[in-house]
């Protein structure tokens, strides 16, 4: 978006004068039905019939219609390509044809046409046959070799397009001598066709590398676009090579022979990703670019240097790569953010809005460098280009003091008024982070907030509102009550039923402990009476929640539900009923005592909580210990699993087989919503539909020999024992039973003249632990087919866990087959084929399973059975740690603290939380503590583990290796 011109007085063109003679030139244009006009016009591409085309481009044979009238002849070449771009393609019989008529054009000199011609042959190369093509190779080859610029160029744009590596050896001097040629317009044709030529094949890219002394030649054309082009392809030609980039990235910034603004551009890029990737693969020997090696110190002088070029485009560019070079120093920046500010006051809109957005990018790590920028910032707050304002306005919010919040929020409630929503769900997302720097204006922030609440705007700006409140009751815990009535308030007049429903079950998870519950019963009740089935529903369980945590208030909130046991929605008079029922009993058993009105005010209060035992806290209050999502998948496992529907036994949370988490729950990011899983829910919006997971031991229950061995505790993911390039492709599944461990070997053929029968994969350890007990081999596996053979392994429980590596021989019998008929043309005959070692570790006894909350979970555990140990890890980042701690012990982690936020890497100790359900159903918790040693030698671990049994949780600790 541009700056516009409001229009004024004056002759010059306005932008009402403008509107105006485009809508007169339409006028001219506009096809009326009934008028003459509509009756005189005809479409040269209407009605277009192929056979008809086809006829007409018969006159590319005839010399005399191609010199006199080579309009035509570019008629029908538009009329062919019309034909093509709309799926009517060309047999090979129609396009040989065409294509032997084509090479006849090449004897006109008419500019137009030959222009045309090479359109047509670029178009329609990639659709038909090479060989047709070929046809008209010669006639292309010629033209590169003439003496007009306009062909040679075209002539090379379109021979990129049809050659292959063998052709391109061929006219590989002509090309070498046009990448270096006088013409600019030559030299650029031969620079960009080399580039797609080694983008379309290994064979093509070998013989374009070859050309690096010509391409490196033509960096010194006077032409700016050929220098552009020339530094895009050598960049091509050495991205792979990091010392030879180095080199060229050193040679260009020191002799100063671009003077391509554009070739600068590349430059620059090019250097900022170097110095990037010094940082990001452990190679800085120093704390900053300006005391790291000799690249990066002259890298960043490159850098710094070009802020003071004469191109404003330059200046840009250096700008922006200084400030996203990573780990980078706030003196280092120090230049950049001042070239920046300059350009806040720009004339041009881009130049205003790039320099913006960059700066509020920086803002967000270095909010004091930008402060400094405030003054330039807030004059923008009222620039006509909205996205201009809105990101001036968001920086303001990162980098704004305290005492300067009253007088920002001034300037934004006039301002969001105009804006659409998608600014302001960006400005809303600013004023939460603004909260959580400055905790004490949280009265102020959340107002203003929740004014918007009550103004007009669709559903996505209202729902990052209430995101933001959320998040903020999270985070400040100071702001619960007030942001509590301000989601009260704006549920009594809203019209979305997501967000009702949500805030309703926010309401009874949260205003029960505030510390004047009665509150806010009006506010759900009023919501029971006026609104639709699925927001009474939600109101009810509020109500139910609310007498359930304060015994105070069952009387008046029973009164209440009894009026919802008559009502016409299903679900709502449903949950009245149990609410009504279990409250009942409650207040019989446990019947409320009321303090006495005389009683001595020295005395504390006697808290309104339930009394231990009540089946109302029970019943309302106690949340399922897993997932329904992990329930479902459980009971389905159980059902699975053999006799377990004949066994006497009562079906338990404790008796349903563990289900493994085999991905991180999504962390929520104070960006998004802090609040209860129901909320993060609604937040997440329309998912994808969940595939429907399938259980991996069912290929072993379908075994009635391995089914007898009893239910499978986990399954591992698959592990290769073969390259996938390989004749015979192996995979391993580990499922582990308490006693047993099935080693199911899936067996991949794929020879195709073979079938191999009586497959099965000899195990050998050594191991006081384990012992090969037997195996089942798979029958015959033909070729492209997967089958399955096991190996049973039987563990010996007194022993205690360690590694153990078993030694793998795949044996079968090969037959011979006919590939076509697929009918066997020998008997069979033994073969063995070595396969990688197979490990077995103490991690494959664990299942990932998380808990809803680890801090309680590690409490109720306690540090009886404890074990603390410390490690130095062998890491050179803390992220790789992080994830090696977890792969080592096999467990699911926590709270979101399975990866390190970005920017955070290195800088602090990541604490990491993991759970996890050790074979025979012990409960296993980890914290682990990694931070980066002070030498920058690796990495130092940090772990305690948590669990009923000692010898579990040694085990675990001696996981990590």
């Amino acid at each position: 978006m541009g700056d516009q011109d409001d229009g004024g007085g004056g002759g010059g063109l306005t932008m009402n004068n403008l509107l105006s003679e485009v809508q007169n030139t339409l006028d001219k244009f506009k096809l009326e039905d009934d008028g003459p006009v509509n009756a005189d016009y005809y479409s040269p591409y209407a009605n277009l019939e192929k056979a008809a085309v086809l006829q007409e481009a018969r006159c590319f044979h005839d010399p005399a219609a191609v010199r006199e009238n080579p309009r035509k002849c570019c008629t029908v070449i538009a009329q062919l390509l019309h034909l093509t771009n709309t799926g009517q393609y060309l047999n090979s019989a129609e396009a040989t044809d065409v294509f032997f008529g084509v090479t006849k054009l090449f004897m006109s000199d008419d500019a137009s046409l030959r222009r045309m011609v090479y359109l047509f042959i670029k178009e329609v190369a990639e659709t038909c046959n090479p060989d047709d093509v070929i046809i008209v190779t010669s006639s292309l080859t010629k033209d590169m070799t003439c003496d007009v610029d306009l062909y040679r160029a075209n002539a090379l744009r379109v021979l990129a397009r049809i050659v292959d590596a063998a052709m391109l050896g061929a006219i590989e001097r002509y090309v070498k001598q046009a990448v270096v040629d006088s013409s600019g317009q030559v030299s650029s044709a031969a620079l960009v066709s080399a580039t797609h030529l080694f983008e379309k094949n290994a064979e093509s890219a070998a013989i374009v590398k070859r050309w690096i002394s010509e391409t490196t030649e033509a960096t010194i054309s006077p032409n700016e676009m050929v220098q552009f082009h020339a530094m895009q392809l050598l960049y091509q030609i050495k991205k792979s090579d990091r010392l030879g980039m180095q080199k060229l990235v050193t040679q260009f910034s020191q002799r100063n022979t671009l003077k391509s603004p554009l070739a600068l551009v590349l430059l620059v890029r090019y250097t900022a990703k170097l110095l990037t990737d010094e940082v990001v693969e452990g190679r800085m020997t120093g704390n900053s670019f300006q005391n790291g090696s000799t690249f990066a110190r002259s890298g960043y002088a490159f850098l710094e240097a070009s802020l003071r070029h004469k191109s404003e485009m330059v200046v840009y560019e250096a700008a922006k790569a200084i400030c996203a070079l990573p780990n980078i120093e706030p003196q280092e920046l120090t230049s950049a953010v001042n070239v920046l500010q300059q350009f806040l006051s720009s004339t041009k809109p881009t130049l205003r809005f790039a320099s913006v957005k960059t700066i509020s990018q920086v803002a967000a790590s270095h909010p004091r460098l930008v402060s400094k920028c405030n003054e330039d910032l807030e004059a923008l707050i009222a620039d006509a280009n909205r996205s201009i304002a809105t990101l001036a306005i968001t920086t303001l919010l990162k980098t704004g003091s305290e005492n300067s919040i009253d007088r920002l929020l001034k300037q934004i409630s006039v301002f969001l008024s105009e804006i659409p929503d998608e600014y302001k769900i960006t400005i809303v997302r600013s004023l939460q982070r603004l909260c959580l720097t400055y905790p004490a204006k949280h009265r102020v922030l959340v107002g203003f907030l929740s004014n918007f609440l009550r103004e007009e705007g669709g559903f996505d700006f209202k729902r990052s509102i209430v995101n933001s409140i959320v998040s903020l009751i999270k985070q400040v815990p100071e702001t619960t009550e007030s942001s509590l009535l301000h989601l009260c308030e704006f549920i009594e007049d809203c019209e979305f039923t997501m967000l009702s429903t949500q805030i309703l079950h926010l309401l009874g998870e949260l205003g029960p402990g505030t510390q004047a519950p009665a509150r806010y019963i009006r506010f759900i009740y009023n919501r029971v009476i006026l609104e639709n089935s699925a927001v009474r529903a939600a109101a009810v369980a509020a109500l139910s929640k609310f007498a359930a945590r304060c015994p105070s208030l069952r009387t008046s909130i029973m009164t209440l539900l009894r009026r919802s046991l008559d009502d016409e929605d299903d679900e709502t008079r449903d949950r009245a009923s149990v609410a009504v029922s279990v409250l009942k009993d409650a207040m019989e058993e446990f019947p409320y005592v009321p303090p006495e009105e005389d009683a001595e005010t020295e005395e504390e209060p006697k808290p309104d909580v339930p009394s231990a035992g009540d089946p109302a806290a029970f019943v309302l209050l106690q949340g399922l210990p897993m997932s329904f999502d992990r329930l479902d998948r459980s009971i389905r496992a159980y059902v699975k699993a053999p006799t377990a529907m004949e066994s006497a036994e009562p079906l338990t949370f404790s008796a349903l087989p563990i289900v493994e988490e085999h991905e991180e729950p999504e962390s929520t990011t104070t960006d998004e919503i802090g609040g209860d899983a129901a909320l993060l829910a609604a937040v997440a919006g329309e998912k994808e539909e969940k595939k429907e997971v399938v259980d991996p031991a069912a290929v072993v229950y379908a075994i009635p020999e391995l089914a007898s061995l009893g239910r499978v505790f986990r399954s591992s993911t698959p592990t290769a024992l073969s390259e996938e390039e390989t004749e015979y492709v192996v995979r391993c599944v580990k499922h582990i039973m308490p006693e047993h461990i099935i080693l199911q070997f899936l067996i991949q053929n794929t020879v195709e003249d073979q079938r191999l029968v009586n497959c099965t994969v000899a195990v050998e350890g050594d191991s006081e632990c384990f012992e090969v007990a037997g195996d089942v081999a798979a029958e015959s596996i033909k070729y492209g087919e997967t089958a399955n053979a096991f190996t049973v392994i039987t563990r010996n429980p007194d022993a205690a866990l360690a590694p153990c590596n078993f030694e793998c021989v795949l044996r079968f019998g090969v037959v011979q087959v006919d590939p076509k008929s697929g009918e066997d043309e020998s008997d069979p005959f033994d073969e063995e084929y070595p396969l990688e070692e197979l490990e077995i570790s103490t991690s494959d006894f664990m299942a990932k399973v998380s808990v809803p909350d680890f801090r309680q979970a590690w409490e109720q555990v306690g540090n009886a059975n404890e074990v603390l140990e410390k490690f130095a890890l062998q890491f050179k980042k803390q992220d790789d740690a992080v994830a090696a701690v977890i792969d080592f012990l096999g467990m699911q982690p926590c709270d979101g603290t399975g990866h390190i936020k970005a920017g955070e890497g290195g800088k602090k100790p990541h604490m990491l939380h993991l759970s996890g359900v050790f074979v025979g159903g012990t409960n296993v918790l980890a914290r682990a503590q990694v931070a980066a040693s002070g030498d920058a030698s690796g990495v130092l671990l940090k772990i305690a583990v948590r669990s009923d049994d000692p010898n579990v949780s040694r085990m675990v600790a001696d996981c990590i290796r």
